[in-house]
């Protein structure tokens, strides 16, 4: 940006992206005709199971905190680290390490569906983003508080996204888990949405971000409750299905 203007780092990005498409392409298999590993469930059954399945409905609440908590934050740290007067540097090296750290927390998650509960998993991880928040409204605002805080948060940052897809497939079987995990994730971009607009909205009206940090901590806790009861097994259809 700083060489080019941030219209052409779009286009680089837009570039690089583009790369998926022939990375894509090879990718294939699908289970032989007449394979006992196809599910034949029609689109609309698989509709109306989902949403009369209160654990899906659950998952799909909880995801709306995820995508509110990541969007704010990675939009707004850099102005929060100018508002309290550090240089901009700071809020680029807190993003990076949020980034080396994801790749860590992501894995972790990942491997702990193995040995606790996705649920469990999952409320656990929001309610340790409420110690970051808390932390970036009591403790003093300095570059290694800022960056050691965006550690700690980009281990619970897509930390959520293993283990929320895995329970899709787990409630329902894979025959329409892309579908039905992106309704999912389309509650989380509706909060990515909510996230920005209200950090930009209560920032303009009080001159701090104060507020949202509160409202974090609260959908914080609010997502952690909320995955707590989500039963963890597949519906009955699948279940009488893997007995057979």
């Amino acid at each position: 940006m700083d060489l080019y203007g941030w219209q052409t780092s779009l286009l680089v990005l837009l570039a690089t992206t583009a790369i998926v498409i022939p990375l894509a392409w090879p990718l294939a298999g699908k289970p032989a005709a007449g394979s006992s590993l196809i599910d034949r469930q029609p689109l609309g059954q698989a509709i109306t199971e989902a949403f009369t399945h209160p654990s899906y409905l659950l998952l799909v609440i909880g995801f709306f905190v995820c995508g509110f908590h990541v969007a704010f934050y990675a939009v707004h740290l850099p102005a929060f680290v100018a508002d309290k007067g550090l240089d901009a540097s700071v809020g680029v090296a807190a993003l990076t390490t949020v980034g080396l750290a994801n790749l860590v927390g992501t894995y972790i998650a990942g491997q702990s569906g193995r040995f606790i509960e996705k649920r469990r998993g999952l409320s656990l991880i929001y309610f340790g983003r409420c110690f970051v928040f808390l932390g970036l409204l009591f403790l003093p605002i300095t570059p290694f508080t800022v960056i050691a805080m965006s550690a700690v948060l980009g281990l619970l940052w897509l930390s959520t996204v293993p283990l929320t897809s895995s329970l899709v497939a787990t409630f329902f079987g894979t025959r329409w888990m892309s579908m039905l995990f992106g309704v999912v994730f389309l509650s989380h971009q509706v909060g990515s949405f909510t996230g920005l607009w209200l950090a930009g909205t209560l920032y303009d009206l009080t001159k701090s971000y104060d507020m949202m940090w509160w409202i974090s901590i609260a959908l914080g806790l609010f997502a952690a409750a909320v995955h707590w009861p989500i039963q963890e097994r597949p519906v009955s259809r699948l279940a009488a299905a893997n007995a057979a």
